[in-house]
């Protein structure tokens, strides 16, 4: 499969020096930490884990009792636990963190990671907002060490394929993105009390439904067409019975000068969404976790389904395939890393939410500098 999780920017020769080296072979595995258990998305990283060769889980740090006995019952008894992660990072020495907390430790963990030039991942968004993310950029930058945004979309075929085939301007020039993504909420579909604890606040989280999903939105957005030059967006409380102090639904609308995107996150999904339409000129191309339709203007019959015909998909090389992979293939190389995944695209995202906000907030478009 042709790779399309394309480069963000190149580091000069200097830059890649300034990265930091360990006293590991080739042949030896990269020393891997986890940060928080209370995000539902850390157990598949720790499926990744168990399962990538390459990685070494040297430590996990959670206070919780039950917790951890929870990851205890799913791994080898060679793995240490921590109450604090601070004690964590200097005993355990790893080369590279996965945070899986709140949104609004994001920053602090970070900082502690950077003072010991540890690589450093956590799972969508960034944080709970642009300011905190230019921080963390700036100081992941300044430490040298790589700060990764982990998207479960970036690992799929038909999300790549997306991808590679929108750059190559096989549907033309892009006018209309439209994202839906979102389930049917946290509690309806029965996520862990620890996560709905911290998703449900609007200052661990710094929203509802809009912090959840809404980043996938801009996150795709701004991989496919860019920056935009303005945000309006609405939010709204629908399950009015829960009486949750987050939005569960909102309609965000991403304006540029030849075009727009529309990003429709939610919890109130009847079933789970992940649709991706992209129109161009030429034609257009929807993505959903595991197909892609191509519909072209220059099509002599109409297709059999109103989306389009079905892409075949090839198998996503190992490298690209989950977090655990890529972030380790990064620090072996010495490679910087790619979009979406990159902190320049992420601090991008962080201010379309901000944005977006504020616009749900003032009733007002915000513009973007």
């Amino acid at each position: 499969m042709r790779k399309v999780i394309t480069v963000a920017f190149a580091f000069c020769l200097a830059l890649n020096l300034a990265f930091p080296v360990h006293s590991f072979s080739q042949a030896a595995k990269t020393r891997i930490a986890i940060v928080g258990l209370d995000h539902d998305h850390v157990w598949g990283l720790l499926d990744y884990i168990k399962n990538e060769p390459q990685a070494d889980l040297v430590g996990i740090a959670e206070p919780r009792a039950n917790l951890v006995e929870k990851a205890k019952s799913q791994l080898p008894p060679t793995v240490k636990f921590y109450a604090d992660y601070i004690e964590m990072l200097d005993r355990a020495r790893p080369e590279a963190v996965f945070v899986t907390t709140e949104n609004d430790r994001h920053l602090e963990i970070l900082r502690q990671c950077a003072r010991r030039h540890i690589h450093y991942s956590t799972e969508k968004p960034m944080a709970q907002n642009a300011s905190v993310a230019r921080e963390m950029q700036q100081l992941a930058e300044q430490a040298h060490i790589l700060l990764m945004v982990n998207y479960w979309n970036a690992w799929t075929a038909s999300t790549q394929e997306l991808v590679h085939r929108v750059k190559s301007g096989e549907i033309g020039t892009i006018t209309r993105i439209s994202v839906q993504y979102g389930h049917q909420g946290p509690k309806e579909i029965g996520v862990s009390r620890e996560f709905a604890g911290w998703l449900y606040d609007p200052a661990k989280n710094g929203g509802g439904a809009i912090m959840d999903f809404g980043c996938y939105g801009a996150e795709l957005a701004l991989w496919l067409k860019g920056r935009p030059t303005r945000v309006f967006a609405a939010t709204s409380k629908l399950k009015t019975d829960q009486h949750n102090p987050v939005d569960d639904d909102a309609t965000m609308v991403l304006e540029y000068p030849d075009g727009s995107a529309t990003v429709q996150p939610s919890w109130d999904w009847p079933y789970s969404m992940d649709r991706t339409y992209v129109f161009g000129s030429r034609g257009s191309l929807l993505a959903t976790r595991d197909g892609l339709f191509l519909r072209l203007s220059s099509a002599r019959t109409a297709p059999a389904a109103i989306d389009g015909e079905p892409v075949a998909l090839g198998a996503v090389p190992p490298a690209a395939s989950n977090p655990i992979a890529y972030l380790i293939g990064r620090i072996r190389t010495r490679q910087p890393i790619e979009d979406p995944l990159s902190a320049r695209l992420n601090v991008q995202v962080m201010e379309v939410l901000d944005a977006a906000r504020e616009s749900a907030r003032t009733g007002q478009a915000k513009d973007l500098r």
